[in-house]
C-alpha cells in the first residue's frame, strides 16, 4: 500500500519524496521521464534564486536547502561541493534578501562575494533516486494525461510535475522560462563567476569537477529546446571576456532547457478540491531557475502539509 504518491523526479520530486519517507511515509515516485532526462538534470546547478522574489517564507525555505546541502557536502554526498562566488555589480546595489541565508556574504567596491552549495546534478540525482529507493520507496515509469489518472491510487499525491503543471494542474500560470549554456573543459577554474545586468545578457561561469557551465539566457515562454548557435557563440565570447583563462578551452557541448517558473512563485499547498475517490493532492511546482535553491526547504514543507492532512483527528 503506498501513503503517498510523488509525481515527478526531477530535484523538486525527489527531495519531497526523501522527505517523506524519512517521516515514515510508504512512498511511490511516479515519473514520465528517468531522472536524468529531466531539466533537472540540465541545471548549472548553483545554489542562487536567479528571477525569485523573496519573502519571509522563500527565505526560510532557501535558507533550509543551503543548510541540508552544506552538511550533505561536509558528508560527501556526490556532486556537492562550496563553491566560492563573485557576482560583478555594475552600479551600486542594494544588499540582497537572499544574503540573510549565506553566511559569508561579503559586499565589496564592485562585486558581491560568498560560498554557496554546487551540485552537478547528473550524479546528484542519481543519489536521490538511490535514496529513495534505500529508504524504502519507489520509482516507477509512468506518463499520465491528468492528475486524475491517479486518483484512488494513494490517499495523497503530491505534484513536482514541473512545467507539466501546465496541463495536468490546468495552471496557465505556468511557462517555460528557456536557458541555453554552453559546457566547456575546465581550465584550473574553482570560483563561480556571475554578471547578471551584462549588457548583453546574462553571464555565469560555474566550475565543476571536470568541466566549466557558461550561460547564459533566460527567455520566458520561449518553448524551442533547440540550441542556437548564434546565442552559443555570445556566451562564450561574453564568459571569455569576464574570465581569460577560458579562452580555447574546448567546447564540450551546447544545450537548451525549459525551467518551469511561475507567474506570482511557487505553488506549495494543499489542493482545496481532491480527486474522485478522495485522493488529496499536495501541489509543489514552479521554482522556475531557483530549484536547487529551494528544493530541500519546500521538501520539508511538503512534509508537513502531508502530515496534517493524513493526521488523525
Amino acid at each position: 500500500m503506498t501513503d503517498v504518491i510523488v509525481l515527478g523526479a526531477g530535484v523538486v520530486g525527489l527531495t519531497s519524496a526523501v522527505r517523506l519517507l524519512e517521516a515514515g511515509a510508504r512512498v511511490t515516485v511516479t515519473t514520465a521521464d528517468e531522472p536524468s532526462a529531466t531539466v533537472s538534470a540540465l541545471a548549472a546547478a548553483v545554489w542562487y534564486p536567479t528571477h525569485t522574489e523573496g519573502g519571509p517564507r522563500v527565505l526560510e525555505r532557501a535558507r533550509r536547502t543551503y543548510d541540508e546541502l552544506s552538511v550533505q557536502a561536509s558528508g560527501g554526498v556526490p556532486g556537492v561541493v562550496p563553491r566560492p562566488t563573485r557576482m560583478l555589480l555594475r552600479g551600486p546595489a542594494a544588499t540582497p534578501w537572499w544574503a540573510a541565508a549565506v553566511p559569508d556574504f561579503t559586499a565589496v567596491p564592485g562585486e558581491w562575494r560568498f560560498t554557496v552549495p554546487s551540485v552537478e546534478m547528473e550524479v546528484y540525482l542519481r543519489w536521490l533516486a538511490d535514496r529513495v529507493t534505500a529508504l524504502g520507496g519507489t520509482i516507477v515509469t509512468r506518463r499520465i494525461a491528468r492528475l486524475a489518472d491517479l486518483a484512488g491510487e494513494a490517499p495523497v499525491l503530491v505534484n513536482a510535475t514541473g512545467l507539466g503543471a501546465r496541463t495536468l494542474a490546468d495552471d496557465p500560470a505556468v511557462h517555460p522560462a528557456r536557458g541555453q549554456i554552453v559546457v566547456v573543459a575546465n581550465p584550473g577554474l574553482v570560483t563561480s563567476v556571475r554578471d547578471e545586468d551584462h549588457p548583453e545578457g546574462m553571464t555565469y561561469i560555474h566550475p565543476r569537477s571536470g568541466d566549466v557551465v557558461l550561460g547564459g539566457t533566460f527567455q520566458p515562454d520561449y518553448w524551442d529546446t533547440t540550441p542556437d548557435p548564434a546565442t552559443g557563440a555570445a556566451i562564450l565570447r561574453r564568459c571569455v571576456g569576464l574570465v581569460p583563462e577560458l579562452a580555447g578551452a574546448a567546447v564540450l557541448r551546447h544545450a537548451a532547457g525549459l525551467r518551469p517558473a511561475r507567474h506570482g512563485g511557487a505553488r506549495i499547498e494543499v489542493d482545496p478540491v481532491p480527486l474522485p475517490g478522495g485522493t488529496r493532492v499536495v501541489h509543489n511546482y514552479g521554482h522556475g531557475g531557483a530549484g536547487i535553491t529551494l528544493a530541500w526547504g519546500y521538501a520539508d514543507e511538503v512534509a508537513d502539509l502531508v502530515g496534517r492532512i493524513t493526521r488523525p483527528a
